[in-house]
């Protein structure tokens, strides 16, 4: 079956919130006693084991796990590495924890400084990729799919989340900056900053084109930008980059554009806290600090089964621990009441058919779901267009039966990556 474009039925109408005017600077976390960073890749004890318990780190210092290991994590503090060990994320997914005690003095490393003379994708590559916003390296740099555009996302692609918003408007020298580099370094002949159509006016020469995004949610979703904006249309076994087109965070590129300016890393993330009211603040703190630090300095407090989500209210991930530690990619944290947390169901379909009237992708989500409900997830994916979907949970938010349709999907489209990995492995 041929899979699927994105069509665009109108879903409801949820507008994202614009800041208007730029909101006063961030609430400053301080230092944390303790930051925990995170690895993609299954923690292995190795004899040559780059990294152990009382070693010195200093802030900005680039943190290999093995010796020649090209995965790397920047220490966003100075203090003594407390420990190493295996974590494992959403749906089983292997990480290497690397637990630091920050010391009193904090020093900077200087290896960046050095190496920042020049600003190309080696550089960008061996330092950069661990930066707020966290930029893809690995996309921008594939040989064999080459990046003729980049997209700069001014705006956050789930709701209530200010955070690049606020960059674009706070920060638009070291985005100006950032995008310089980037095109230079990687060949990119044309670079496209996406923002609210209602601020699209008031940005002067920044080096690149001015995309107005509709406020009306998902439209800042990259496949439905792709489809509407630029009139490219990704198959659903494809990725934007595929077509030669990379989105990256404002975020991301500002921290680019102030790495080469100072000389220094950036490690302290942007996000937005909402919390039980639905009031919103901006917070500034070191990446790995522990979201436990943010809820006391903003005196939000916690009581039994309240939920705390990682992420925007449509695709943000429940975590099961206060003392969770935000990393490069966490743009906003939401504390619910346990009053108001909304309940699921594993009540079948009642076929209602308001899922496939809201969906932007035309995905048949009352056949879908009833093939992932049963772990039925090629079948989803061969009949049922699995891959069309472009994970913006408006169909959980509207199924009357209370199914949770979107965590359905993603976990199916997990399971579906790792089976084609361990299939590749097999045949090597």
């Amino acid at each position: 079956m041929i899979k699927k474009a994105f069509l665009g039925l109108k879903p409801p109408r949820i507008e994202y919130e614009l800041l208007h005017e730029t909101p006063v600077g961030p609430t400053s976390i301080s230092a944390s006693q303790t930051v925990t960073l995170l690895l993609p890749g299954r923690y292995a004890r190795k004899s040559k084991f780059a990294l152990n318990p009382g070693d010195r780190v200093a802030t900005g210092q680039k943190l290999c796990p093995h010796d020649g290991s090209d995965a790397y994590a920047v220490s966003s503090v100075t203090g003594t590495v407390a420990g190493v060990m295996p974590y494992t994320g959403d749906f089983g997914r292997a990480y290497t924890a690397i637990r630091i005690d920050v010391a009193a003095d904090q020093e900077a490393d200087g290896d960046f400084g050095a190496a920042s003379g020049d600003a190309g994708p080696q550089t960008i590559g061996a330092f950069l990729g661990c930066v707020p916003g966290n930029l893809p390296v690995d996309r921008l740099g594939d040989p064999e799919k080459p990046i003729d555009t980049l997209v700069v996302c001014g705006m956050d692609a789930d709701l209530m989340v200010a955070t690049n918003q606020y960059v674009i408007k706070a920060r638009i020298d070291d985005v100006t900056r950032g995008l310089a580099v980037l095109k230079k370094a990687y060949g990119i002949g044309r670079a496209i900053i996406a923002v609210p159509r209602d601020l699209v006016s008031g940005f002067g020469h920044v080096g690149a084109d001015l995309m107005a995004v509709d406020a009306v949610y998902p439209s800042a979703n990259p496949r439905l930008i792709m489809q509407k904006a630029l009139g490219q249309v990704v198959p659903a076994d494809k990725t934007p980059e595929d077509l030669g087109v990379c989105f990256v965070t404002a975020e991301a590129v500002a921290a680019v554009g102030a790495a080469f300016e100072s000389g220094r890393i950036p490690v302290t993330k942007i996000i937005t806290l909402i919390d039980k009211t639905g009031e919103k603040t901006l917070i500034s703190a070191r990446i790995g600090t522990p979201a436990s630090d943010i809820f006391r300095v903003c005196g939000v407090s916690l009581a039994e089964k309240d939920r705390i989500i990682f992420g925007g209210p449509m695709t943000g991930t429940a975590v099961f621990a206060e003392d969770q530690a935000i990393q490069a990619d966490t743009d906003a944290i939401i504390v619910q009441d346990h009053a108001q947390v909304s309940l699921v169901s594993d009540y079948p379909c009642i076929n209602c058919g308001e899922c496939i009237r809201v969906c932007p992708a035309q995905v048949p989500v009352n056949m879908l779901v009833r093939f992932l409900e049963a772990g039925e997830y090629e079948t989803a994916d061969v009949e049922y267009d699995l891959f069309s979907c472009i994970e913006c949970g408006l169909c959980s938010l509207v199924c009357e039966a209370k199914i949770p349709i979107f965590q359905y999907i993603r976990l199916a489209k997990y399971e579906l990556a790792r089976e084609k990995a361990a299939e590749a492995i097999d045949d090597e």
